[in-house]
């Protein structure tokens, strides 16, 4: 759903590659069009195309004239590996620098996070 949170454009860029990584859109499948974009969410088709312009500039769409744009070949799994990377920063090695702080250990943090994962 499209929020005030952060530029729409970037939304519209995050739903595709939402849709991509959980395989929604697969490689090669067509891609809703800008219109279909705009009239959906209600907003400018320019920023529509502003932000599927942004996925083919990153190489996980291609355009084929006349017909619309396509997941690239190997985009769910490029994503991925971009996702766990910015995972490992945002979120892992913060968590291990407190726990370590906390004098919390491997084996511990391990425990309590398969106790979260329970619930």
């Amino acid at each position: 759903m499209i929020d005030d949170s952060k530029p729409i454009f970037i939304q519209i860029a995050e739903l595709i590659e939402n849709d991509i990584v959980s395989g929604v859109l697969a490689e090669e499948a067509q891609v809703p069009s800008t219109n279909e974009f705009a009239a959906f969410y209600r907003i400018n088709p320019a920023t529509a195309a502003k932000g599927i312009n942004r996925l083919v500039e990153d190489g996980l769409l291609y355009k084929k004239r006349g017909i619309g744009m396509f997941v690239t070949e190997g985009a769910p799994q490029r994503l991925r590996e971009q996702r766990r990377e910015k995972f490992q920063q945002q979120f892992i090695t913060p968590l291990t620098a407190e726990a370590s702080k906390l004098g919390i250990g491997i084996n511990e943090l391990v425990a309590m996070i398969k106790t979260s994962s329970d619930t």
